[in-house]
């Protein structure tokens, strides 16, 4: 963990569940930690948690605007001049069918789970390649790898996710960028609570398999682990993460067994 001591880290989704876990184990290790997400109340619980309240600095703002996003890189920028590692992590989930969704729903998932990161990257790749590099850590999902009932929206965003980022490691590689694709199974945080649904409101209901899933703090120090180990991509979680390889080498039990899953 000596290696993060001193390092840039901006967090985005820093005020919950695995950002916040990330944050705690990156101030462990002495980083200087860019904290954001919407509520300012809850990234500055989160920063006065934080073993080295110090090093961080809180920056709201929201993922669906473009333009707070621009204004947000700029600020960090102007400050810190570079970033060493980013973690686009902020995103949200969806609970409904492909047919009730209502295509606002579509759009605002797109939005926050892919366009934001996009943007966030385009703004401080130049910076980090004119300072010899920098590594970009993508939160995607299992469902980044497969389609699955009542993730339409989401299930798109992170395939998007995968061919982007995928595409910026071919392309600058050779200029020091990084890229580490995480794709978390169930994860024991409120992501589900906060889901869309058909109409663009919260699900409010924890989901059975987020509630028995591996603990934030459990699946941040795994993150950690492959962001230094410089790995491509990374699979998170427990017997879920079995539907990833069936769709990639048993395809047929992929389609049988997710045909068997009941949307409700």
């Amino acid at each position: 963990m000596k290696r993060f001591a001193n390092k840039i880290i901006w967090i985005t989704g820093a005020s919950s569940g695995i950002g916040e876990a990330l944050a705690y184990e990156w101030s462990k290790a002495g980083a200087r930690l860019i904290l954001s997400g919407r509520r300012l109340g809850e990234l500055e619980r989160v920063k006065a948690a934080c073993m080295y309240s110090e090093l961080c600095v809180t920056l709201p703002f929201d993922l669906a605007d473009r333009q707070q996003i621009e204004t947000a890189a700029d600020r960090v920028l102007q400050q810190f001049g570079t970033v060493d590692i980013l973690v686009n992590n902020g995103g949200i989930s969806q609970r409904s069918l492909v047919m009730e969704t209502d295509l606002q729903v579509d759009r605002r998932i797109m939005e926050v789970d892919y366009f934001s990161g996009v943007t966030l990257a385009k703004k401080l790749l130049p910076a980090m390649t004119a300072t010899g590099g920098g590594h970009i850590v993508v939160i995607s999902s299992i469902v980044g790898k497969f389609g699955f009932p009542l993730r339409s929206a989401y299930s798109a965003a992170k395939h998007a996710l995968h061919g982007f980022y995928e595409s910026v490691w071919a392309e600058l590689h050779t200029q020091g960028i990084r890229v580490t694709i995480v794709c978390p199974g169930r994860i024991l945080t409120d992501v589900s609570l906060h889901a869309l649904t058909k109409d663009g409101t919260p699900y409010g209901i924890m989901d059975h398999g987020q509630k028995n899933g591996i603990t934030a703090a459990s699946c941040a120090r795994k993150i950690i682990k492959a962001v230094r180990s410089n790995k491509k991509e990374t699979y998170i979680g427990r017997q879920d993460l079995l539907m990833v390889y069936f769709k990639r080498y048993v395809p047929w039990l992929y389609y049988l067994l997710v045909s068997r899953v009941q949307p409700r």
